[in-house]
Parts: C-alpha cells; structure tokens; sequence
C-alpha cells in the first residue's frame, strides 16, 4: 500500500510488518520533502515518531480510541495518517494545516495541544468520562521525556495512580534516559507481567503463602524480592509507586514489538505505563546527530537580503554584556535557551544560567528565591508560556514586592506556531498586578536599553516584553543605559490627532502619520513605552493639544494598553474622540506575521482608516 492510498488510519490494519516498516519510510520521506523542502516546521522529533504512530494507529481504533498527543510537534505522522496527506503541504501555512492539534481539524485531533505536559490529564479525564457514561473506548496519552520534566504531567500521573482507571501513557523518549534497555530481559518480565496466567499464578501464590506460618512476613519478603530486582534490572520503581503497570523500555522504531505490547496492555485493568525509546532524527542521518539543531527546519529564500538581528539574540546577548560588568544577574529559561537567546550567556556565564525545563511556575519561584538573595534574576520566558506560572508571578513575586526581571519573548502575534503560541495576553494579566512595571521596546535598540533598565530596577518586578522574529533593521546607538521609569517619548509633532503607540505597532504609527500627513492630516505620534506605569503628563499633554486620540498595540484590547490609557481619560474626566486598535476578542490561527497584522487590524492602513473616521467630518472633508 501506497501512503498516497491512505484515507484514513483504519486502512493500515491490513498491512504485513514488511508493508508497515515500508509504510514508515514513505512517511519519513514525505516529512523531508515537504517539511525541510517546502513549509519548514517541526522536524526531527516528527521522524522519530513514525512507528510509534503507526502501531498506535494498527492496534487502537481512531477516532473512538482517544490518542491524545502531548504538544502536538510529534504528530505529523499522526495527520498523513488521519485524511490529511492531501493537505499536507500547507502546514504552518496561512489557511493550511496547524503544526499543531486542533480538534476543529480533525475529528482524530482528541485534544487541542500547543503547550507541553497536558496529554496525561486530558486523557485522564477522557478515560473517566467513559468509565461514567459506561463507554467502552481506550483512552491513550502520548508524551515525550521533555514534557515530562513539567510538574503537570506528574500531578496527572498521581492522580491516574489513585483513580486506577483504564488510561495508557506512552512515553517517547528520545533524549533522556530515564531507564536503561538491558536487553531481552526487561521485554521478557513486561511479556509475563502483562499475561493474565501471570496475575492468577500471582495471587494463588500470596492467598498460599498467608495461610503458612509467619505467612504475611513471607509475603512481604517476597514483595521487597520482587521491587529490589526490578530496581536492580530497570528503573520502573517511580511508576510502579504511582500505581502504574510499567512495561519497557521497548524499542520504538520496532514496528512488531510495539504492535505486540499495545496488543498486551489492552488486556490490563488500570494504569498502564509505556516506555518506548526512540531516536529524533530518525532516518535522516544530520538529524540524528544534531536532533537539537534539527529540531525545527527553517526555509530559506535564495538570494534574499540578510536580515536584522532576532529580537531574542539582541535581547540575550545584551544580557551577557551586562552580566559581564555585574555578576549578580542570573539567567533563567524554561527549556528554550537557543529560542530565548540565551545561548551566548550559558557559554559565558554557565554557573549563572539555569534551565528548568518545562517548568515555568519552579521557574519563576526559583528566580524569587534568588532574588531574595540579592541577585537580580532575569526569567526568559515566551509570553504564552508564562501564562503557565501566572499564580507565582502574583504570589511568589508581586506580593513580596521582589526584583525579578521577565524578558516576555513572542509577545504579540507569533506566525507560524499559531493561536497556542501568542503572547496576546500579557499587557493586560501583568498591568492588573500591584508593583508591576510592564514596557515594550518599539525596536531592537530600544530592546538593549530595556533589558539594561530591568536589571538595573531595584524597588520590585518589571517586565518587557518583545515580538518574534528580526528586528527593523535600526542601527545600535552606543552602548545599552536605562530609561526612566514610566516616560514615553514624542517621535513625531502634529496639531490634529495624537496616536499613542507602544512597542511592535510604533513604526506602524510612524508609518501611519506620514500617510495621514499625505492627505492633510496632521499627528503626532507617541512611543509610549511603558503600559504600566503610563507617561501620564505626556499622554494628557498632547491630547490637550490636539484633541483626538488613538492608540496601537498588538495584545488583547480587554486590559491593555488602551485600557490603560482609557482609563486615564476617565479619571481625568477627559472627553475627546478616542478609538483603540489592538487585537480583537477572537482567535486568530497560523500563518506570516504581517497578514495576521492585516487580519487584526493593527497595521498602518487599519491606523490610518480609524484615524480618519474618528477625526471631525470637516477635518477630513478639508483633507
């Protein structure tokens, strides 16, 4: 069978082993082709995930069986297989395939996944709501071992122990080693432990061994044997302890062994654990020996202009400067050093860089507890991310008032990634926060004076957050100094209309301006940089002067910087036409950032269109 000829997941049930590993290379070509040939994406972790999928898909009956994905960047094998192939050549693309799972795609897609750690709790829930409505499907959890650093996935792992309800949790490691692969015997106990003669023998054994002499001594002997030896053989004693029937390491990339142990452990009543070792890369030699540089494949254009520096390498290089003159800053990131640009400082600074893991909330609590100390920590978190560890942010940090720097990287629309991964959110979850300071830098310089400003603030949090990609291409001026707390600055003098801009929608205002100014209309144009505190005077100053206004951002409208100002309005009593762009109150999907700009309404021509409406009719009339 040709993967061209596959429509759906059942389709595979009739395939020989042989058809199937034939069946994995097909699939691990079409990832090359289209992923490192056409639409970049998630790359080496999909083609270590090939026979896993596949054996899910042969044992298991998708959509009725509910195989939850954990992030989703492992499950393009999952989408060729699931109706998809025909469009898999748009994912990531505007209007194509998510990179990720979404339920609105497909009806395999069982959960919506862009953050990490969430697989076991989903499918936990799932399981019980069949074992309530009296269902009769399997539910089944895949993570990987870098989710499973994430305090999430254990707390579900707990509570799957206590619940013992039907739930198996596949884990794909293809990193780190959590047990050893000893060999056949570890596939031989796992083939005996999951036969039902092996359970009755079991209990027959124990019922015997009570009723002897000093039975129940002899049971708990036999019992401590039992653990110490599969201590000894192989690490299993962590998931036993959570009430797990543990089963591996078995090799992932072994179609028939896979299909073997699926086939077993649906037999099993209770918590199931699955560990299955695989390598990232698979198939793709460059892959294999760099998974890490090959985790995600980018395309380059040929013949295209360099680009400006990324917002993130501007960001974690002026960090290692900085922390070069002053050996009190403290680096920490959330298992995103090269994404965050925290690279430079690991290798400058590796006794004051910690990576977490996917562990936002230990994260920020760790960086309070050094704070306390007198460091001056710097948390390098994506904004969506964070959201994870918004109660340490209010309880562990704003209440005691405490100087930790966070450096919000993604903020604002993220492209490709899509509706899981931007950071919309932030202006209004951190501005609501006593003691919190929020900015934006309107460029990459700005971001070097930012990042300096955060370390050098001392009197509690402060953040800043900065978008994905390259900068505007705007020259370093001189070396990175701190701005003052709460002061905006005029870049542009009209006498007809003020619009205030803060951070990735300044340069679209100045843009704005000048084709206002083309059609008789003059502004002034305000680089706000801080949302919280506002530049008050500044704000109330120019509004004074030409009586209309209308702020930019790319966040959320509810709670933002338009909020904010809005509410300054008010409370000054100040009644003048007033209009906020920002992102309106819907999702928005994939795709390039400057199109997801034009969708929102946040670009120079959405700028300029309000402006014109909100201004007098006499005003524009004479333009």
């Amino acid at each position: 069978m040709q993967l061209d000829d596959i429509k759906e997941p059942r389709q595979i049930k009739q395939l020989s082993q042989p058809e199937l590993v034939d069946l994995a290379g097909q699939i691990r070509q079409r990832i090359m082709d289209v992923v490192a040939g056409q639409t970049g994406g998630h790359f080496a972790s999909n083609l270590g995930s090939v026979e896993l999928t596949l054996a899910l898909h042969y044992v298991f009956d998708s959509p009725k069986d509910k195989i939850v994905w954990d992030v989703g960047h492992q499950a393009y094998p999952h989408k060729l297989l699931t109706g998809r192939l025909d469009r898999f050549d748009t994912i990531r693309q505007y209007q194509g395939l998510s990179g990720f799972l979404q339920r609105e795609e497909s009806e395999h897609d069982q959960f919506g996944a862009g953050h990490a750690s969430t697989s076991v709790s989903a499918a936990l829930g799932m399981a019980m709501a069949g074992k309530m409505t009296g269902e009769d499907f399997h539910s089944i959890a895949v993570i990987g071992d870098g989710a499973l650093t994430g305090g999430m996935s254990y707390e579900a792992l707990n509570n799957a122990g206590n619940l013992k309800v039907p739930l198996l949790v596949v884990l794909n490691d293809n990193e780190m080693s959590i047990a050893p692969n000893v060999g056949a015997l570890p596939s031989y106990l796992s083939r005996i432990r999951t036969d039902g003669r092996y359970a009755y023998a079991k209990h027959e054994i124990e019922r015997i061994l009570q009723r002897m002499p000093q039975g129940e001594l002899l049971v708990e002997m036999g019992k401590r044997m039992k653990d110490g030896l599969k201590e000894v053989v192989y690490h299993t004693m962590i998931w036993e302890e959570l009430g797990f029937t543990y089963i591996g390491p078995i090799d992932g990339h072994d179609v028939g062994q896979l299909i073997e142990t699926f086939e077993q452990v649906k037999g099993i009543e209770g918590p199931v654990f699955v560990h299955a070792v695989t390598t990232k890369g698979k198939g793709y030699q460059p892959a294999e020996d760099d998974p890490f540089k090959h985790h995600a494949a980018s395309i380059k254009v040929p013949g295209a202009p360099p680009s400006p520096p990324k917002y993130q390498d501007v960001f974690g290089e002026t960090l290692t400067e900085l922390a070069n003159d002053d050996d009190r800053i403290v680096a920490i990131t959330a298992a995103m050093p090269d994404g965050t640009g925290l690279l430079p400082f690991e290798q400058a600074h590796p006794d004051r860089f910690f990576d977490v893991g996917i562990a936002e909330q230990h994260g920020v609590t760790f960086a309070a507890g050094l704070a306390t100390q007198g460091l001056r920590p710097v948390a390098a978190i994506y904004s969506t991310f964070l959201q994870r560890a918004y109660d340490q942010i209010v309880h562990d940090v704003c209440i005691q008032n405490l100087p930790v720097a966070f450096a919000l990287d993604r903020a604002g629309l993220a492209g490709e990634d899509g509706r899981t991964h931007h950071g919309l959110f932030d202006f209004a979850y951190l501005r609501c926060l006593p003691n919190m300071v929020v900015m934006a830098p309107k460029d990459e310089d700005e971001l070097r004076h930012m990042t300096k400003t955060a370390v050098e603030y001392e009197d509690g949090p402060i953040a800043f957050r900065y978008p994905r990609g390259s900068g505007v291409g705007v020259t370093m001026t001189g070396e990175p100094h701190s701005l003052p707390i709460g002061r905006g600055e005029i870049i542009r003098e009209g006498t007809d209309l003020t619009i205030a801009a803060i951070g990735s929608t300044v340069l679209p205002a100045e843009r704005a301006a000048e084709m206002l100014a083309e059609q008789g209309i003059s502004a002034t144009v305000i680089n706000a940089r801080f949302v919280k505190p506002l530049d008050e005077e500044l704000i109330l100053d120019s509004v004074s002067q030409t009586g209309a206004l209308v702020t930019a951002e790319e966040a959320m409208l509810h709670g933002g910087f338009g909020s904010a100002v809005l509410e300054l309005l008010s409370r000054e009593d100040v009644q003048i036409p007033t209009a906020c762009i920002g992102i309106p109150d819907r999702i928005f999907d994939h795709g390039p950032q400057g199109q997801l700009r034009k969708d929102a309404g946040i670009d120079a021509d959405a700028i300029v269109e309000r402006a014109r409406k909100l201004l007098k009719p006499a005003t524009v009339a004479a333009s």
